[in-house]
């Protein structure tokens, strides 16, 4: 029988733990010869110790039974504990794959993947490989040696009797085979199914201000049952299909044993056969059924921990962004040149930008405006290398960006965005992310200019306040000026700003931009705006329309142009006073 690839592929994740393995298996063999030593005890109690002319000592029954018994247990103990040091390390190293992976994959990949999935996978589906692991190689290895000695114990008692019970194992085979299919189709779809419910977990955990404000307790709730009934209908269908295969080997097995001891009293009748040898014979069969029935059971847990493989190995699997490059000697100047660029999303066949041509000198602020969907965030979305275009270059002081290694590229770049990414850390980790080795003095200047010095002398723990998660308790304008102190920490020479004021109120936003200010100073920047008044300053203004630059100038050149950008202006700018 082939073995499923990723069966294969987990199989060579384990020479590494070789020695530990070996161990295990030690103790597997040692409990495996324990039940056919107790079978060949109980034919010598009653051939020979229920006799008056008894051969052995009365104190050997005792102590062969401890004895046998500490051995036992002293083996699954080993088995046990050196089979659980195993598989922790490979779940570990599984989690540890599928965490560095979701580091290095494209922004894109989220398109396809949901948060739930991957988080999904990562903690639920690994775990299930794991199980599937510590039950496969416990039943087949442990239990198959079982049944093995037992059977090599039956035909040595008596061959026509075993012939009989060899009836068990193709019935189980065949049992296995026909629910194999079965359970490996409804634990895909249950892992579906779980992987939503965990996606709608976390965006309830995530949304519960849009959630309260807007009245959607109720269908978060009924989402959630859903979920839980599916969840829920699954695991019976798979455990009805599991649990059938227990009785039918049951009854199959009670059909042999009854055949096996009407046979066994026509032979004792013609003093074929003796109490001792019928009962070790009958032992040795009764425990046969326990191994057998394990080795069917191991199918369930195969089953899923194959479906788990593989979605945890599709998530491996996954193309990270590219690798190589150069990397830059220095500190770019930061001079952008967009030439003839244009990119289409993937699935898509209206481009998002088309024969885009632009110059950003070193130093200049440029400013990217027009109506949603034109265009804007994609632009500069391409300059840290989170798309690449479709078609053009993009240079960076001369070079393609192509040439450079992401990490050099993205060592250019600093970004602050109106969706604030903070970490449940402290205020001086959050400022200094990034960097291995945090230098305390330049955390206190970034968070100076940043306008947070402040806000952190009123913190109980100053720079080592702990923000929370997502740094839920800061305001909405601490939060962006921490975001802003970020920026400055890094000392990036090219700044990405989206619409990084457009959701503070009028206190917060003076704040916030004369902290922008400070961060702009000497560095190329790029702003993407829809609240006009806050890029009036702008070196150049660029206007996007459907994808092409509409128009391009200062803020008083557009005015007068009287094209998109004086109509934008208008139209914001008239609304205001009504």
């Amino acid at each position: 029988m082939r073995l499923p690839p990723n069966l294969k592929r987990l199989a060579r994740m384990l020479p590494p733990y070789r020695n530990r393995i070996l161990l295990a298996l030690v103790g597997m063999v040692l409990t495996a010869s324990t039940e056919p030593a107790l079978t060949k005890l109980m034919e010598l109690l009653f051939d020979r110790g229920f006799k008056p002319d008894r051969s052995f000592s009365l104190w050997l029954v005792p102590a062969f039974l401890v004895g046998l018994f500490i051995v036992r247990g002293v083996s699954t103990f080993m088995t046990t504990y050196m089979m659980t040091w195993v598989t922790t390390r490979l779940l570990n190293d599984l989690r540890r794959a599928v965490f560095h992976r979701i580091l290095d994959v494209p922004i894109d990949f989220y398109v396809k993947h949901s948060t739930g999935s991957v988080i999904n996978a990562m903690m639920f589906e690994t775990q299930q490989i794991i199980d599937m692991i510590k039950n496969v190689i416990t039943s087949l290895i442990r239990d198959t040696l079982t049944a093995a000695g037992l059977l090599a114990v039956l035909f040595y008692y008596n061959w026509q009797l075993t012939l009989i019970t060899l009836v068990l194992i193709p019935t189980t085979a065949i049992v296995v085979r026909v629910t194999g299919k079965r359970l490996q189709r409804l634990t895909r779809n249950y892992l579906g199914v779980n992987a939503n419910m965990t996606q709608v977990l976390e965006e309830t955990t995530r949304a519960q201000q849009v959630i309260k404000i807007f009245g959607g307790q109720d269908y978060e709730r009924k989402r959630f049952e859903q979920r839980a009934e599916q969840l829920r209908s699954y695991s019976m269908r798979m455990s009805s299909t599991f649990a059938a295969t227990v009785p039918i080997t049951q009854s199959i097995a009670a059909m042999a044993v009854s055949v096996v001891i009407v046979i066994a009293l026509v032979q004792a009748q013609n003093d074929q056969t003796t109490v001792g040898t019928f009962v070790a014979f009958i032992t040795s069969m009764l425990m046969l059924l326990t191994p057998l029935k394990r080795i069917a059971e191991v199918n369930g847990p195969l089953q899923r921990g194959l479906a788990a493989a593989d979605a945890v190995f599709e998530l491996v699997d996954a193309p990270p962004e590219r690798s190589g490059g150069k990397t830059l000697p220095a500190r770019a100047r930061g001079r952008l040149d967009f030439v003839d660029v244009s990119f289409t999303y993937p699935g898509q066949h209206k481009p998002a930008l088309s024969h885009i041509d632009l110059s950003v000198a070193p130093g200049e602020t440029v400013a990217f405006v027009g109506m949603s969907g034109g265009g804007k965030s994609t632009l500069v979305n391409l300059v840290p290398e989170f798309h690449a275009p479709t078609a053009g270059k993009l240079l960076l002081d001369g070079g393609p960006i192509s040439d450079l290694s992401l990490a050099s590229l993205r060592a250019q770049i600093a970004m602050v965005s109106q969706q604030v990414v903070l970490f449940d850390d402290t205020v001086a980790a959050n400022i200094a992310y990034g960097d291995p080795h945090p230098d305390p003095k330049r955390i206190e200047a970034a968070a100076k200019a940043a306008h947070l010095s402040d806000v952190i002398a009123g913190l109980q723990e100053g720079l080592q306040t702990q923000v929370g998660d997502n740094g839920n308790r800061l305001s909405g304008g601490q939060r962006q000026r921490l975001a802003i102190a970020r920026a400055i920490y890094k000392d990036a020479p090219i700044l990405i700003l989206d619409e990084a004021t457009s959701a503070l109120d009028t206190e917060s936003e003076r704040a916030v931009q004369a902290a922008l200010d400070e961060l702009m100073h000497g560095r190329t920047t790029l702003v993407i705006a829809h609240r006009l008044s806050t890029i009036e300053r702008a070196d150049r203004i660029v206007v996007l329309s459907e994808g092409r630059i509409a128009e391009s100038g200062t803020h008083a050149e557009l005015l007068a142009r009287q094209g998109v950008y004086a109509n934008l202006h208008q139209l914001q700018f008239t609304k205001e006073p009504e």
